[in-house]
């Protein structure tokens, strides 16, 4: 077992500042956030040991009881064990946080980025049946108040551990193609074209949460924890809707990048954006990582 060594810059202004502002996350689990970062950006190690919880209680300004807590949340997750006399220390467990190597897929291949995600990750669907929408699904897949549809509310983890949430919202003429099996071994994509359709566009929108009562128990997270929320409403070659989805992603699990290029003939500094991806982040290292990209123009 390493040394402890206290790191004194432990509570940094930008961590001062994320545990004093005014949030509904309670406290604990902020000081949880930001002991999980310094874990997973390598500053504390496998095999190192933690500040004690009065150490974290006056560095952070916080109660011993905080501090307690939000150890405690880590050794929940098996990053550290905590064992009376010695302290917290991280465990080997942890090292999967450390430069974990990511699965990109191209943001505009629409088809190949869900199916090589879904190649990579095992699904349970949590619910499924024939409902009416609320507004927000209904209005963008274009259905008439009254109107049925297949609703299906999945989990997605990869490597054995929860990645997403995902609630989807098909009219039921395309629906009754498929049952809550098919949803748990195939891609949503393929199994709207086995129905006869051709994916054509899609419009896309992402954005921050907060994760309730419910996900946070899905995706093993706790109350008030930050998710990327991802809202996608699928079109088919005419032009209508046929799949409005909403997904919440952990984001220590998931990250959207995007690169730039100045446009050169444009005179204003002007960026242009190039072909963005998604990575999903790996427990442990894997032999290679997949990346599909589909023609110029298609979005996912």
């Amino acid at each position: 077992m390493k040394p402890r060594e206290l790191d004194t810059s432990i509570a940094s202004p930008a961590a001062s500042a994320f545990l004093a502002e005014r949030s509904p996350m309670p406290l604990y689990h902020r000081l949880y956030v930001i002991l999980r970062d310094r874990i997973a950006s390598g500053t504390h190690p496998a095999g190192s040991v933690l500040p004690s919880e009065n150490e974290l209680a006056e560095a952070f300004g916080v109660s011993r009881i905080t501090a307690k807590r939000a150890l405690d949340e880590l050794a929940t997750e098996s990053l550290v064990e905590r064992v009376r006399g010695r302290g917290t220390t991280v465990t080997g467990q942890a090292a999967a946080l450390i430069g974990a190597r990511p699965i990109s897929a191209s943001i505009d291949g629409l088809l190949e980025s869900l199916n090589a995600i879904g190649r990579e990750t095992s699904v349970d669907v949590i619910e499924f049946g024939y409902v009416q929408p609320p507004d927000f699904a209904r209005v963008p897949l274009a259905l008439d108040p009254g109107a049925l549809v297949q609703r299906a509310v999945r989990v997605r983890s990869i490597d054995g551990a929860p990645l997403s949430q995902s609630t989807t919202y098909v009219p039921e003429r395309v629906g009754r193609a498929y049952g809550a099996k098919d949803l748990e071994r195939t891609a949503l994509i393929d199994l709207l074209e086995r129905a006869g359709l051709v994916v054509g566009t899609a419009e896309q929108s992402i954005t921050a949460t907060l994760a309730d009562t419910l996900t946070a128990s899905r995706l093993k997270v706790g109350v008030g924890a930050p998710l990327l929320l991802m809202k996608r409403c699928v079109k088919d070659t005419e032009g209508k809707p046929v799949q409005y989805i909403e997904i919440l992603y952990r984001p220590d699990r998931f990250e959207y990048r995007m690169s730039l290029t100045r446009d050169q003939t444009a005179g204003h500094g002007r960026f242009e954006a190039e072909p963005s991806t998604t990575s999903m982040k790996r427990k442990k290292p894997q032999p290679r990582s997949t990346q599909s990209k589909m023609q110029k123009g298609k979005r996912r």
